[in-house]
């Protein structure tokens, strides 16, 4: 479904992402693990095309994103739902107006259609009824799944996660991710989390790969990543590195 070929990524002599092959499948949660600073964000910015790669290619259903046009690329982020970090809500919006932000921006639809897809999603992050609430009376797991509620409101068929868990408490953390997973099963979508939360990337994936030093080390499930034998990927779950 995605296609890393030779992929590359340098911020002036800073080295980010070096001639990375990789394939993400269809259906499948992928979690990107490695040190802080080593470009996993980088590469979700790259998948979006928020960045633009130094050299190489992201195929994307079989087509180079480079060449897409503006309105490929808008479809292209239609396809792909992001949620950020911060959770990137419009502070003077309320939650209705977060999640039909970018309905009214890029799609034409009827306020009533809008209003649909709003609630029908709101249902599915288990938040129905707080339209009219503004994101600083939500918790941060509740501003997290509004943020998800958002991403979702084009039926993307990739969702991309950056850090979905940092900074919640464990049970807000075992709330989300327990939606990833939800999510995950019940819409069939592709998920791509990046995150350095072991928890989450051991209970939310079916692979896991590990950058270091821009390179793809390793890959395999949550279970031969727990048993691994590569120095730098036990010391990285040890929480040596």
């Amino acid at each position: 479904m995605i296609k890393l070929d030779k992929l590359t990524k340098y911020f002036d002599d800073l080295r980010v992402i070096e001639d990375v092959n990789f394939e993400i499948n269809k259906g499948e949660s992928l979690s990107v693990i490695g040190p802080s600073g080593c470009g996993k964000s980088t590469l979700l910015r790259l998948l979006i095309r928020i960045e633009e790669p130094t050299a190489g290619r992201i195929l994307f259903e079989g087509k180079d994103i480079a060449l897409f046009s503006t309105d490929e690329i808008n479809n292209l982020r239609k396809k792909m739902g992001m949620i950020f970090q911060s959770s990137a809500l419009f502070d003077s919006m309320n939650v209705f107006e977060n999640v039909a932000f970018a309905l009214r921006l890029h799609a034409s639809l009827s306020e009533r259609e809008i209003e649909k897809i709003v609630k029908e999603k709101l249902r599915l992050v288990d938040l129905e009824g707080i339209e009219e609430l503004m994101p600083e009376e939500l918790s941060g797991g509740m501003q997290k799944r509004v943020s998800i509620a958002r991403a979702l409101a084009f039926d993307p068929i990739t969702i991309l996660y950056d850090e979905p868990t940092t900074g919640l408490d464990p049970i807000t953390s075992v709330t989300i991710e327990n939606l990833m997973i939800k999510l995950s099963k019940e819409l069939k979508v592709t998920s791509i989390i990046v995150t350095h939360v072991l928890q989450t990337v051991y209970r939310v994936s079916s692979r896991i790969v590990m950058l270091n030093d821009g390179k793809f080390i390793e890959t395999g499930t949550p279970e031969q990543t727990q048993r691994t034998n590569n120095p730098i990927v036990k010391k990285f779950i040890t929480g040596g590195l």
